[in-house]
């Protein structure tokens, strides 16, 4: 039986125009809780977050219970200060936060990883020069180093890295369970399937509970789908002979019972309109030779007078090859897809030796100019006019936007009335009708709903050409590409055959080799009170030891840490248990006991590490 629920939503609706947002939405969010909620762009995902902390509804009511915390994480990063200290720790002094472990864990975890130039001023930093990337880590940390109850996420992992979002679906996962809950609305299909257990799907206003996370949900969903095709088929048989009666003699309808006329005409009213599929036609592209792109002992670096960021690299590109290109933000990804492209200068040294039937194109994270009252029919149509499609038939323009499901009056919207996903679907289809055959996409999946994803997922199934993927959508990179090459940094790339897991072991390796950026207490070090530390030089090899010990007690100090949280409450439910309070009494003694051995063990690591 579930506990007594945190928040409970009761018919809400909501209404943008002529449009209904939700359509009276009833939900349930219990201690424990663990809730992803997926859906197209634009179904109501972060309107019902609003609507659960208390914004306006059309109607409704919401009920909290008493004395419970509910923090929120927007998709946009309003940052509660002017800078990271702010931020993060407000007017706490160092020495109070610095010593709590699951404060070191998070900031450890969002914030210790990010590169040197945003701690150039330590914990004085302002946050007006951070990129979107560090903001969100920002506003993440922010939110979950306060005590919360109920934490509610809106797409939380944009903008993050791979190595960011394994972090989050630890934390997440390390919750204790049966108390705090969270409801996380996202895109990233392996990060609910790490981290929920319950799937909230948001369509036509309604939400539809399954149990279990995304490849649950996925599967139940199928089940259902074809219980109501074959409920459908039935349904259809029955029409046609509905309206077989009814039409077999118009002067005889007069005489036929009123309530059979009637049940037909009901029957034929409900029939539903076309759906809108997404069915992508596969584009034609232009046949690849044998060669497509050979780097050889390239140097290459963005400008002249900029550091070089990768040296004496080679790199074969082979027709039909699926690339993912993985490294963490700044060490020039774009850069080397830009070369690919044909778009910037020759490298410094070696050579890049192109196929002479190599057509690239690039799906990026800029979009295309256009004139945002430009219509999305005559837009595309300065692209093609039409393409032909592996089965050889020719579709024009305006059939391709219906096959990508821009249906009636979607085709005449103006390009800046577009969703976010909407413009990226719309680039997409733009890309292909130039007819590449080798296609580069540089975080492609920005913006674009669950749906949209599979189909264009099920289309690079079987396009033709070779592919290179920059991501940090896990799923999506194990979906589309068959190998993966990293950048970490140190001018080199590297052929990871182990694929997304490989490339975290590298970085991690990375991050235990090179010392983390100044200016903030991290895992690994004891702040003093202005919030920095100093590190005397010491043999790598000791230094790593020391940090792996580091790491390993600030593990043992959380465990304890949740099982002192969990004994308490179990203390307050034994009150009229006398011998169960004298045994958890001397459980949460000997924890205690244990903890402040590790503090001390701590203490001592770290003084050593220090100097």
């Amino acid at each position: 039986m579930k506990a007594s629920p945190y928040l409970i939503a009761e018919g809400l609706s909501v209404q943008r125009g002529t449009r209904q947002i939700l359509d009276e939405v009833s939900v349930g969010i219990h201690p424990g809780d663990r809730i992803g909620v997926v859906g197209r762009n634009g179904s109501g995902k972060s309107t019902l977050l609003a609507a659960l902390t208390g914004e306006p509804t059309d109607s409704g009511r919401l009920a909290a219970a008493a004395g419970i915390e509910i923090a929120m994480v927007g998709q946009h990063d309003d940052l509660p200060g002017d800078t990271v200290r702010q931020c993060l720790v407000g007017d706490r002094p160092a020495h109070e936060w610095a010593s709590d472990p699951s404060v070191r864990a998070v900031l450890g975890g969002l914030v210790g990883g990010l590169d040197a130039p945003l701690f150039s001023d330590g914990l004085d930093t302002n946050v007006s020069g951070l990129s979107g990337g560090e903001s969100r880590r920002i506003a993440l940390a922010s939110s979950l180093i306060r005590p919360w109850d109920l934490l509610l996420l809106d797409e939380p992992t944009n903008h993050l890295d791979l190595e960011a979002v394994g972090w989050l679906a630890n934390h997440l996962k390390s919750l204790p369970h049966g108390r705090r809950a969270f409801v996380l609305v996202t895109h990233d299909r392996w990060l609910l399937d790490e981290v929920t257990s319950t799937t909230w799907e948001v369509t036509d206003g309604h939400v539809a509970e399954y149990q279990g996370g995304y490849a649950a949900h996925v599967l139940a969903k199928a089940q259902r789908d074809e219980q109501a095709r074959a409920t459908e088929s039935k349904r259809r048989n029955l029409m046609r002979k509905e309206l077989a009666w009814l039409r077999r003699g118009a002067p005889a309808r007069t005489s036929k019972a009123k309530f059979r006329v009637d049940a037909a005409e009901e029957l034929i009213a409900n029939e539903p309109p076309p759906r809108d599929s997404l069915a992508l036609h596969r584009v034609a592209t232009t046949r690849l030779g044998k060669t497509v792109i050979d780097v050889e002992n390239m140097t290459l670096r963005p400008q002249l007078n900029l550091d070089s960021v990768l040296e004496q690299a080679t790199w074969n590109l082979g027709p039909g090859d699926r690339i993912g290109l993985l490294g963490p933000n700044g060490v020039g990804k774009t850069t080397l897809l830009r070369l690919l492209l044909g778009v910037d200068p020759p490298p410094t040294t070696g050579f890049v030796r192109r196929g002479k039937t190599v057509a690239a194109a690039v799906v990026d994270q800029r979009l295309s100019s256009a004139d945002s009252d430009d219509r999305v029919s005559p837009w595309l149509k300065r692209t093609a006019e039409h393409a032909v499609v592996t089965t050889g038939k020719e579709l024009t323009s305006t059939q391709l936007l219906e096959a990508f499901g821009f249906l009636g009056d979607a085709a005449w919207k103006r390009i800046g009335d577009l969703s976010g996903g909407e413009r990226r679907r719309l680039e997409f289809l733009r890309v292909l009708l130039t007819g590449p055959n080798l296609l580069l996409l540089d975080e492609p999946t920005n913006d674009l709903d669950i749906d949209t994803l599979t189909v264009i997922e099920d289309l690079l199934d079987d396009w033709p050409g070779t592919l290179v993927v920059v991501s940090h959508d896990r799923y999506f990179l194990e979906r589309t590409c068959d190998d993966v090459f990293v950048m970490l940094g140190d001018k080199k790339l590297r052929h990871a055959p182990g694929g997304v897991p490989e490339y975290l072991e590298l970085r991690a390796l990375a991050a235990i080799s090179s010392p983390p950026p100044s200016g903030i207490p991290d895992n690994q070090t004891r702040a003093n009170s202005s919030g920095t530390s100093e590190r005397p030089a010491r043999g790598s090899a000791q230094e790593r030891s020391l940090r792996k010990q580091l790491a390993k007690l600030e593990r043992q100090l959380s465990k304890l840490e949740l099982l002192q949280t969990q004994l308490h409450q179990e203390l307050a439910e034994a009150a009229t248990d006398p011998p169960r309070l004298i045994a958890l009494s001397k459980q949460l003694r000997e924890n205690e006991d244990n903890q402040q051995q590790l503090e001390d063990e701590w203490l001592k690591a770290s003084e050593e590490l220090d100097g």
